[in-house]
């Protein structure tokens, strides 16, 4: 069984590591010390490209340099380019909750790129005297520069996904505004009867809602093009030629085609999480909104006899083991629980981000898993709802037009001609007697009944509306 085991060493000892396994020692060891989420970096490909791009641009700087060989260089691009593509990713094997600051998960892809790149030259793995994965893949970097560069890509890439997650719910609700907009309903406030509006209005709304999220998100990714590869260690550059902090940020860019800059303080650029703690804060926000959206739709779905019932979800699964016929608002129920989790994350990743000492963050491993997560959790819910709940919505008419008429709070509309104290008595005995207003304005011969009939005409109560319906 040995020929199936390589060894290899550090200054801790040695270690057997499979053959065909890309990674080594230092991954071989965060493995065993870190089972903590059970799952492995590999769940986030994004991640992984970007640690590729954060490499290869520095390899371009290195040998740019002089510092690496023509065939180290090409091995180590072609290493990093075909991981870009979306290989070797199962080589990526430790837990994304680790201590170290992320240094395993650099190890880790240091590891995967010198390995591959000795394969690539035609050598056995392990033979770290032509490519090492410290002297030659980590050349000119620390993981504390490279860590949050990596992040920082990422999060970028993601946002861009978010965004067409979103932009796909706005659109479905717009197309639902338009196809509600003659459907007149009552307008609640406090859960109380308030003035009528139509419920295209109301499904607006949201589509306006979601879309200004969409712009905070865009701004958001303004902060996350400034990174501090170059830093090194603390941020000093030490170990760094005197133009390798300008050449890799160049070289970065080319590689990613997005215009990263570097940060005008790599010290403190290094120790301050400020940019996560934002972006933190508009997942959050787009969460709760989201959120709020979905309890609307229970409640406007509530029912079907002994609820609001102004619209019907679409059925999408039996809702009790045990009450026949029953169905339940399982789509925007799941919503609900991911932004309760990304609310969650938000507490999580401010106190890792406030936790961070002197010149470094240690904690930031958690605030890109919590992060990573987020987000992804987030676009895969926004796609469900709109999906599998918003497009099949339909409304019930009947009920939204007699809940009007039923309404006692459509005396507003009589404020002008009668007068506040007036219109409150009128609701209070049209709630004492359980009869409508407009009987009881006619039955006092306060307004002209032809009169009357205009301004309790509900689609003329909604004509003062400023929006696009």
């Amino acid at each position: 069984m040995e020929e199936e085991y390589r060894i290899e060493k550090d200054f801790l000892g040695e270690k057997k590591i499979q053959k065909d396994a890309y990674y080594g020692i230092q991954t071989l060891r965060a493995l065993e010390n870190f089972d903590i989420t059970h799952t492995s970096i590999c769940l986030f490909p994004n991640f992984i490209k970007s640690l590729a791009k954060v490499k290869k641009a520095c390899a371009l700087t290195n040998y740019e340099l002089g510092d690496l060989t023509d065939k180290q260089r090409d091995a180590i691009i072609q290493a990093c380019n075909e991981i870009i593509d979306g290989k070797f990713h199962d080589q990526f094997i430790i837990d994304p909750i680790q201590g170290g600051a992320g240094t395993s998960t650099n190890m880790n892809a240091n590891e995967v790129i010198a390995n591959r790149a000795l394969e690539i030259l035609g050598e056995s793995r392990s033979s770290y005297d032509i490519i090492h994965p410290n002297n030659h893949i980590n050349m000119s970097q620390s993981t504390n520069d490279v860590y949050p560069t990596a992040i920082k890509l990422t999060l970028h890439e993601l946002i861009y996904k978010l965004k067409d997650s979103l932009r796909c719910l706005r659109d479905t609700f717009d197309d639902k505004a338009i196809e509600f907009k003659d459907v007149l309903k009552m307008g609640r406030t406090q859960l109380q009867d308030a003035v009528p509006m139509t419920l295209g209005q109301e499904f607006k709304t949201y589509a306006v809602m979601i879309d200004e999220d969409i712009f905070r998100l865009r701004d958001t990714q303004a902060l996350l093009k400034e990174v501090n590869l170059g830093a090194t260690a603390i941020g000093t550059g030490i170990n760094t030629k005197d133009t390798y902090q300008r050449k890799v940020i160049s070289n970065l860019r080319a590689v990613t085609g997005v215009d990263y800059i570097s940060s005008g303080d790599l010290i403190e650029a290094t120790q301050d999480t400020g940019a996560f703690v934002h972006i933190s804060g508009i997942l959050k926000r787009v969460a709760i909104k989201i959120s709020k959206i979905c309890n609307d739709l229970r409640l406007l779905s509530s029912g079907p006899r002994a609820g609001f019932n102004e619209i019907n979800l679409p059925k999408m699964q039996p809702g009790s083991s045990i009450m026949p016929g029953k169905v339940n608002p399982v789509i925007p129920e799941v919503v609900n629980q991911v932004a309760f989790e990304v609310i969650g994350a938000d507490v999580t990743i401010s106190m890792a981000c406030e936790g961070g000492q002197l010149q470094l963050n240690v904690f930031e491993p958690l605030v890109a898993y919590k992060l990573f997560t987020s987000i992804n959790m987030m676009r895969r819910s926004f796609y469900t709802l709109g999906e599998k709940c918003i497009k099949g919505i339909t409304a019930n008419e009947d009920v939204c037009m007699e809940n009007i008429l039923n309404s006692v709070t459509i005396v507003t509309s009589l404020n002008p001609i009668l007068g506040y104290e007036k219109c409150s008595a009128i609701a209070k005995e049209a709630l004492a007697t359980n009869r409508r207003v407009y009987d009881i304005v006619l039955e006092q011969e306060l307004i002209p009944k032809d009169e009357l009939d205009q301004l309790l005409l509900p689609k003329n109560m909604v004509h003062n509306y400023k929006g696009t319906l």
